[in-house]
Parts: C-alpha cells; structure tokens; sequence
C-alpha cells in the first residue's frame, strides 16, 4: 500500500499561510498610521461594540460549562434500537428481543428459550419427498436386488466425543480452516486470520511449525496437491493463491487478481471458495465480486477470463467438485443462492440449477461418496438438505434448524459430511448459543444424522467454553478435529473403562501443549516470534514461568507415556 502523504501536505501549506499571514501584519499596521484621526474614532467605537459582544459571549459560554451533565441510564435494544429492553446473552441463556421473532428458529410468537428446535432438533423437519420413478430400473432395483441384500440395518456410529489432546494457543489469530494431511493421519493443518499456516502430528505432539508469511491476510482455504502430499494450494482474503512445500516453507505465488495494488477496499478481489479438479488438472478460486478464476496445474497461469457465475458484487463463499462426476461444480454465495454448474460449458447465467435460500450460504457441499445428494448451510439457522441431484431441486426434502446465525467476529459455521460415513447422513458443525452443562456455559460441536434431522450427540468439554465453528472429521479415522479461538483440539471415541474414574483424574490424562509453535517463516530462515519459552506464553511474571515449566515437563512426560497406545 502507498504510504498516505495528504496529511504531510495539508500541514505544509497551512504553514505556508501562518507565514505569509504574519510577513502581511507589519504592513497593515502601516496603513492604519495614514489613516485619519475620524477613522481612528469609528476603529475605537467598532472595538468597544465587539469588546461588549465578546464580554456576553464569554458570559454565555461559562454559564453553559455550570450546567450539570446529565446522563441517561435508560436501556437500549443493540437489534431494534428502541429503549426500555436489551437483547442478547446473558450468561448461557439468549435474550430475545420482543420486536423481532425467535432468534434460533425465526418464526413469531415465542422466544429462544422456549422454542420447540431448542429441545429437539428433528422438531418440524421437512419429511424427504418419496422418488418414484417408475422405471424398468427402479422396479428390478426393488423386487430382485434390495430383497438379497444380507443387512439394510444402518450400521451404529463411532462419535468422538473425549478430549484426547489440545494445542492451545497455536495461532496468533483466530483459525480459519482445517485441512488432514492425505497420507500421514496424525498430521494437521490449520491456516488463520493473520495469514499463517499451522502444521502439527498430534501424536508426537511438540513436533508442529508456523509459516507466518505466506499470506499477509486471511487464509481461507487449503487443497492437497494429490500427485504431491507434501505441496499444497492455499486460497487468500489478499487475493492471491499460494503453492507451498510444507517441508522447507517455500512458497510460489499462482494467481494474483489484484495485480496493479491497492486502490481502496471497492477494487480489491478477495478469494474466497476453492477448489481442485486432478482429472482436468484445474484449481478454481471465486472471489468476492462474484466470478470465478481457473488455473492450470502444469503451466501455473489462468486458463480463461474471469467467468461471473453469481450476482455481481456478492462473495462467492465456497466452491466444490462432485466427487462422482467432475463436470459438476457447486457453488453458494451471498447473493441467496447455490448453483449447479456444467465446468464444460462454464457461461454467466448458464448454470443448470439455482437453490434459493432466505440469507447468505455459509456452505454447499455435495456427498462424499455418491455425489448425489447436496448439503447446505444458511445464515437463517437452517442446514438444507437434498436427497437427489436428479430430483427435484425447487425445495429442499429437509430443513434442520441448528443455532449457527452468529452476530460477531466468528468464522462462518459449516456443515460438513462425515467421509467415513458410507449411508451419507452424518454430519458435524458447531453451535453459537450456548447451553448449561452443571452450571457452565459451553457451546457444543454438534453430529446431526441428515437423514431425520436428529441429534447423535453433542461434544463438550468443560475446559472448552469458547465457541468451535470450525470442525473436521478425519477421513479414515474415527477422530475429529476442532478449531477454536486460536486453539487446535483432537477427540476421539471414549474408552469405558470397569473402574469408574473421577474427573479429575479424566483431566490428567489429557496431553495438552500450551503457547505457540516454535514456527519458521515461509522461507524456512526465521523463528517465529511466539517461542515455545514460559515469557513468551504466560509473559513476564516469575510465577508464570514456574508453571510454564511445570506443565511443560508434565505434558511431556504424559507426551511420551502415551506415544504407544495413540498411533493408528
């Protein structure tokens, strides 16, 4: 950015007129000697008139400065900004405003803590619209193939729900996204608001780097190279796309979209959504002005011109390619909509079908496995769900309220298919209002079953009382993995032990690793700034560093107790 000199100048000319102001008084002091004895009266009387006036205004000025301050205690709505009530959170528990309908499910005539969605969340779910299809197909499917079938019983769920192992305070911002590494599944990535990329094996559990300039803004998305495990593309709210050797640190820019600089925020091209084809060899990004870049993977330059694919001026949020047919591109946005796009004959407008929503797209995803069905997720608390691409499109066959309409500094909520899941019905996304749990406050990660719009459980952990909006399930094993605030946690499934143990005992066993990274800059040279020593963790107090060193020796020694029996 240029360094702004308007101000320098503006204070140099008004010098330049105290100057020429002060060169010009001696010479109207010497008129004025000239002048006429009569004039002289009329200057006296003129003073005397103005004196009085200045006397009266200076009169006025002080009496003013004696009035007492007053100062209006009356309350104020933050939502409809009327007096006389407040809305919001106080403690665990939403306040509504009673000018506006229910917070969590938007209809009229209830509030948040006693909506009906509040206790069940299959509670006015949209039963799936039946699909006949009356073919020869269908027919032979129905009475000859699902008659032999040994099981059609859905097979029981493994939930990670125990705190096995946490990194807190890894980042120097909040987290952004989460990426598992394709081949090594104890290693995870994480990118955050500042720009910098997290790479931690949470078996090992100090073995984790910070490249903090890669990006100089938000990282908003991060793709394996699949023909490379150790090279990876990362989309930027700086507008550049960025592959990176996560061994060495070693970053090359692909594409800048904003090549001529800053020239205010209305001109500047943030990347959003991305996504990779490896069968046509393409990474596509969108942008926040609505249009869509392809590059290609071998020459490393953009294919075409920008293509406009949603509304113009509205931030693509999130690209994705069928996993079972790749000519299929599904996009979301804030203009209300996701679309379905052919990638052959990629055209402004030409998008094969277009699912309305009430407010922003968080997130559109199509099944992992199958490719069929489409999930979303809406700012109007709703994650919608269509069983067949083929179908129907017009509405969605369910509707699953779920609290994720955040008002703050949040990263948006996502609802994220399960890959392991082979019925393509589970689903993970955190929760915004908080809910008591034995008199604390916690917002829960939520695993939702898409097919009936219930709840299979809810992963808290009372050490945890900051929100989680970004969740990743492992896709070969059963873990998952969170980011909250500027912290890394890994669950996995918990162990009935015969011997019940306490909780306090429950907390020991935890292997936690508390301050940041000892990291390197993306050229591999520079430490990070954020040290792994007690100063720079708990600060400068002698007490502080006597318990960094503790927990750190603690830690460790669970570290290298626990080695054996977390390797997969």
């Amino acid at each position: 950015m240029a360094p702004n000199t308007t101000r320098a100048r503006f204070v140099h000319t008004n010098r330049e007129k105290e100057e020429e102001s002060s060169d010009d008084e001696p010479v109207e002091e010497e008129q004025e000697e000239d002048e006429t004895d009569e004039e002289e009266e009329e200057d006296e009387t003129t003073k005397v008139t103005t004196r009085s006036s200045s006397d009266k205004e200076e009169k006025i000025v002080k009496e003013k400065k004696k009035e007492p301050i007053t100062i209006s205690l009356k309350k104020v709505c933050k939502v409809c900004k009327r007096k006389g009530h407040k809305a919001g959170f106080k403690g665990a528990i939403y306040i509504d405003c009673p000018m506006k309908p229910c917070f969590l499910c938007k209809k009229p005539g209830h509030t948040t803590m006693t909506c009906p969605h509040r206790v069940t969340m299959e509670h006015g779910v949209i039963p799936a619209q039946k699909t006949n299809t009356k073919t020869s197909i269908d027919y032979v499917f129905q009475r000859e193939l699902k008659a032999k079938l040994p099981y059609m019983v859905k097979p029981k769920y493994v939930i990670p729900n125990q705190l096995e192992c946490g990194n807190v305070r890894f980042h120097a911002r909040r987290i952004t996204c989460l990426e598992f590494h394709p081949t090594n599944d104890n290693v995870i990535l994480s990118g955050d608001k500042k720009g910098a990329l997290g790479i931690w094996d949470y078996v090992k559990l100090h073995e984790k780097t910070v490249y903090d300039s890669i990006h100089s803004c938000i990282v908003n998305n991060i793709k394996f190279d699949l023909k490379n495990d150790d090279k990876l593309y990362m989309a930027s709210s700086d507008g550049t796309v960025s592959y990176t050797d996560i061994v060495t640190g070693l970053s090359s820019c692909l594409l800048d979209v904003n090549p001529n600089g800053w020239h205010g925020p209305k001109t500047w091209h943030m990347l959003y959504g991305m996504d990779m084809s490896n069968e046509k060899g393409l990474v596509l990004v969108a942008d926040n002005f609505g249009y869509l870049y392809m590059v290609d993977k071998c020459s490393n330059k953009m294919v075409e011109k920008p293509i406009r694919i949603h509304k113009k001026g509205s931030k693509i949020t999130g690209l994705h390619f069928n996993p079972a047919r790749p000519d299929l591109l599904l996009s979301c946005g804030n203009d209300h909509f996701a679309r379905i796009w052919d990638v052959r004959r990629l055209e402004s407008g030409s998008s094969l079908a277009d699912l309305a929503h009430v407010r922003v797209v968080n997130s559109a995803y199509f099944s992992l496995a199958s490719g069929t069905k489409i999930m979303t997720t809406c700012q109007d608390n709703r994650i919608r769900v269509w069983d067949s691409i083929f179908g129907n499109l017009e509405s969605p066959n369910r509707e699953i309220v779920h609290s994720h309409d955040f008002n703050r500094h949040l990263t948006p909520f996502r609802a994220e298919w399960d890959p392991k899941d082979e019925t393509e019905t589970v689903a993970v996304i955190g929760r915004y209002i908080s809910e008591n749990y034995d008199g604390v406050a916690l917002h829960p990660i939520d695993i939702i079953d898409t097919g009936t719009g219930s709840l299979l459980a809810e992963i808290t952990d009372p050490d945890i009382t900051t929100i989680t909006p970004v969740n990743k399930l492992h896709p070969r094993a059963d873990i998952l993995v969170s980011g909250s605030s500027r912290s890394v946690f890994v669950w996995k499934p918990k162990v009935e032990s015969e011997e019940p143990q306490s909780e306090h005992l429950k907390r020991k066993q935890r292997e936690f690793i508390y301050g940041s990274a000892t990291g390197k800059k993306s050229n591999g040279k520079g430490p990070y700034n954020d040290s792994s020593d007690g100063e720079d963790r708990f600060g400068k107090d002698g007490k502080n560093k006597k318990v960094a060193k503790k927990t750190e020796t603690k830690f460790t020694h669970n570290a290298t107790k626990g080695k054996g029996k977390s390797k997969m």
